[in-house]
């Protein structure tokens, strides 16, 4: 017999053959509300509690493995969100009200040092748990409306190379962000830019980088 969680696990089916509009069907009871590489993430209330169900596209079944194993390892932090409940395609979770890093550059919502050291924090405990931390971004941190940083998205954090990508964030805060003059609202279309020639390497990293005495 399945849970509720398979149930609704069970009624997203996902477009083979699409990139921005993978949902096909779906329960009535599910609110898409993120889109990933890997999985899309719904929304719903069971008994009075919101929950988000993050279901894998077919071909990343193993990454739902993966990841489910990974927050497994999390468990003892609160820097991560509470599991629930892991099948074989997806991973019902804690539902994290609040603005990710990304929608608080977008929106002008000041990002602090204080954010700053809970996101190394939440790195650290990763680390102390065996993890290697990567694939760190602006849409996988959350300021909840109390004021602490939610870390998702844990996928890659069992990779061996070295992912700089965090490192690269702070010194960017760092040297950029916190100069008076810079602009702590930034339309969200610059962000998908300065991102895409970030991953191209065209950005260039060493302006950055030279700061990584903060790291």
């Amino acid at each position: 017999m399945l849970t509720k969680a398979e149930e609704l696990a069970h009624s997203v089916i996902y477009r083979k053959n699409s990139r921005f509009d993978k949902v096909k069907e779906k329960s009535e009871k599910l609110t898409l509300i993120g889109k990933g590489r890997s999985a899309y993430v719904f929304a719903l209330t069971e008994g009075g509690r919101k929950m988000a169900l993050k279901v894998f596209f077919p071909e990343y079944q193993a990454t739902a493995v993966k990841e489910a194993a990974i927050y497994e390892k999390l468990a003892g932090s609160a820097f991560y969100p509470d599991i629930y409940e892991t099948g074989d395609s997806f991973i019902l979770m804690e539902y994290i009200e609040g603005e990710t890093f990304y929608n608080c550059l977008k929106k002008g919502i000041a990002i602090s040092d204080d954010m700053i050291q809970q996101v190394e924090e939440a790195l650290s405990d990763a680390r102390a748990a065996g993890l290697n931390p990567s694939d760190i971004h602006l849409r996988n941190l959350i300021l909840t409306e109390t004021g602490a940083v939610r870390v998702i998205d844990v996928a890659r954090f069992e990779q061996t190379k070295t992912c700089t990508q965090w490192d690269d964030l702070k010194s960017a805060y760092h040297s950029l962000y916190k100069k008076p003059i810079f602009p702590k609202k930034i339309p969200g279309f610059w962000l998908e830019i300065i991102a895409f020639l970030y991953k191209k390497d065209w950005f260039q990293r060493h302006f950055v980088q030279r700061k990584r005495k903060y790291s």
